[in-house]
């Protein structure tokens, strides 16, 4: 039978439930006078100390504790905790592993450790440990902390059903509300996203994460005055939150394709942070989506100069100054590539090679790909140098007959031919076309682009697109394209899987700048409705002088490396587009389309493949 405690312990726990801290510590302090090894005294010490906010007096109480009870698994959880708040995260992680390898089931110290990887960028660290407490925890946090841990390792799936049972088990949980709309926003299950945060909100959890999930979610479901409101209402209660300013004037350029409106919430942020490197950055950006690079260039610049800023800052400006100052490319690149050599590598290779200075380049790119050999943009930099320096190496990569390759559409089931399934599919899309401006960082010039991935639309004609019409020719393309030795062939296991898909609707003069898909393996252009001025060029005609694309209005070329070389790298490769054509090359390959004229838009489905 446990001893009863003594009577100023039982006071100090009265006091402590009646929220009188401050008496409770001096309660405390005088029975630890009297008896200094009173192991639940301090325990009862440091949480009044830490309730009434004196966290270094809750530390030292713990520490006190741990020194004469090291095995008092609460107790070292609760100081890794205030350790981590304190911002000493390398002693706080050591003190909970420590916590938990004492207790495997304190489920607490599962918890604790996992929020802290969280916090520390390292989420796909915390599976195991959550894997590991669940098996006998059913703590709602804990699994929460689960959920977000397969998400980082990106089984979306299982993470959204234990949300989901989470949210349905503890209906009252505001955490439990607010992730679970953030996984169903992420699998594109846009409207209940919407009710889950909503829901979030009236449970009292009114931050700027949740309506910015809110309002995200709103601007997915193409509910765009509400998102717009939502995205004000957040950064009301955030002003300088950068994820908010980034997708709000981002929403506000592909609404409008204004400038200016769209950098109005970034101007007054400005205003009050005129020297915040990242705000710059992303105003930046916006320049660079309306054409203005030298205006781009010049905040970036500036941006990068100023202390604090990130390195991706200045590769950004190494990447704005390539066509017009090459040189302070270059200077950027190098500064870059001092700090962050894996981030800034291909940066500096593209300045190198702009420079003309190739043994430099390849050997970056020789150690680059020992690293990264499936990396899609450096094999597009290795068949760049290749052909600026007449290496017949060049040719393996850019075979275009034996790697580019056009297919029919299969028809899926339900429609009686692939015309009627075309004619469903592009009335469905065109749905998803109503906004104007191109987005920021995405190759097209002149159009719009679909919101989200279009392989997680349950739109049922969407969903017959990638669960049948391309099933047939991708599964007939891996078999034609065969086993081999080179970068595309090695992969090749006869298996695939879709890991991006979007759609782009072109207006008159619209264009896709040449670029390849660095995280891809196969890339794709599927047409579904085409203008009337395509080009007419002969298909087997070979490109020559400048003035021969205008025969080639609308088409999708190949090898056009979009950088400023000495002498430049023209396309070499075209393909005249058709309804209902697949067309699939590998992601490697520079490609870009030729602008057209006439009245009517050019819509397609592109879609990135990875081996399955």
């Amino acid at each position: 039978m446990a001893a009863t405690p003594p009577q100023a312990i039982l006071d100090a726990m009265l006091l402590l439930r009646a929220r009188r801290y401050a008496e409770a510590r001096a309660q405390l302090q005088a029975h630890l006078a009297r008896t200094p090894a009173s192991v639940q005294a301090l325990w009862l010490l440091g949480g009044a100390c830490q309730e009434s906010g004196d966290l270094d007096a809750a530390r030292a109480a713990f520490t006190q504790l741990l020194q004469l009870d090291p095995r008092w698994v609460p107790a070292r959880v609760a100081l890794g905790e205030l350790l981590a708040r304190a911002g000493q995260i390398d002693v706080a992680e050591r003190t909970l592993r420590r916590a938990l390898d004492d207790d495997p089931r304190f489920a607490r110290a599962a918890l604790s450790l996992a929020q802290l990887l969280r916090h520390a960028g390292r989420t796909r660290e915390a599976l195991p440990i959550t894997s590991a407490a669940r098996t006998h925890s059913d703590d709602p946090d804990l699994l929460l902390e689960h959920a977000l841990a397969l998400r980082a390792w990106q089984r979306d799936a299982e993470a959204l059903t234990l949300l989901q049972h989470v949210a349905a088990a503890h209906p009252r949980h505001a955490d439990a509300a607010h992730y679970l709309a953030l996984a169903l926003h992420g699998a594109g299950r846009h409207e209940e996203a919407i009710a889950s945060a909503r829901r979030a909100l009236g449970l009292g959890l009114d931050d700027a994460e949740t309506w910015g999930v809110l309002a995200r979610a709103l601007a997915a479901a193409h509910r765009f005055n509400e998102a717009e409101d939502v995205f004000r209402s957040a950064l009301q209660r955030d002003p300088d939150a950068l994820p908010l300013h980034d997708d709000y004037a981002r929403l506000l350029w592909l609404r409008s394709g204004d400038l200016a409106h769209a950098t109005a919430a970034l101007d007054a942020a400005l205003q009050r942070q005129p020297d915040s490197p990242a705000l710059l950055a992303l105003k930046a950006q916006l320049y660079g989506s309306a054409g203005d690079t030298h205006g781009a260039y010049a905040l970036l610049a500036r941006a990068a100069a100023l202390p604090g800023a990130d390195v991706q800052i200045e590769v950004a400006a190494a990447t704005a100054a390539l066509k017009d100052v090459p040189q302070r490319a270059l200077d950027h690149a190098r500064r870059a590539v001092q700090r962050a050599p894996q981030l800034a590598q291909e940066t500096l290779i593209q300045a190198l090679l702009v420079r003309s200075e190739y043994a430099e380049a390849a050997a970056l790119l020789q150690r680059a790909q020992a690293a990264r050999p499936n990396d899609q943009q450096l094999l597009a930099l290795q068949a760049t140098l290749w052909r600026v320096c007449g290496d017949a190496r060049y040719r393996a990569l850019y075979d275009y007959p034996s790697v580019v390759h056009a297919w029919t559409l299969d028809t899926p089931p339900g429609w009686t031919s692939l015309d009627a399934y075309l004619d469903d599919l592009r009335t469905t899309l065109r749905h998803l076309h109503d906004l104007h401006g191109h987005p920021p960082d995405q190759s097209l010039r002149g159009g719009s682009q679909t919101m989200g991935d279009l392989a997680s639309h349950d739109d049922p004609v969407i969903r017959a697109f990638f669960d049948h019409a391309i099933v047939g020719p991708l599964d007939r393309h891996l078999a034609w394209l065969g086993r081999g030795d080179d970068p595309l062939r090695q992969r090749n296991n006869g298996r695939w899987r879709v890991h991006s898909a979007w759609s782009v609707q072109l207006r008159p003069q619209g264009f896709h700048v040449d670029h390849v898909h660095p995280d891809g393996w196969l890339s794709s252009a599927c047409y579904i409705d085409l203008p009337d001025t395509l080009g007419i060029a002969p298909v087997d005609s070979a490109p020559d002088a400048a003035g021969d694309e205008a025969q080639r209005a609308g088409w999708i070329r190949f090898g056009a490396a979009p950088l400023p070389l000495t002498p430049p790298l023209p396309a070499e490769h075209y393909v005249r587009p058709e309804p209902g054509l697949l067309l699939l090359f590998p992601s490697y390959m520079w490609h870009g389309t030729v602008p057209f004229s006439g009245t009517r838009v050019r819509l397609t489905i592109a879609f990135d493949v990875v081996p399955g």
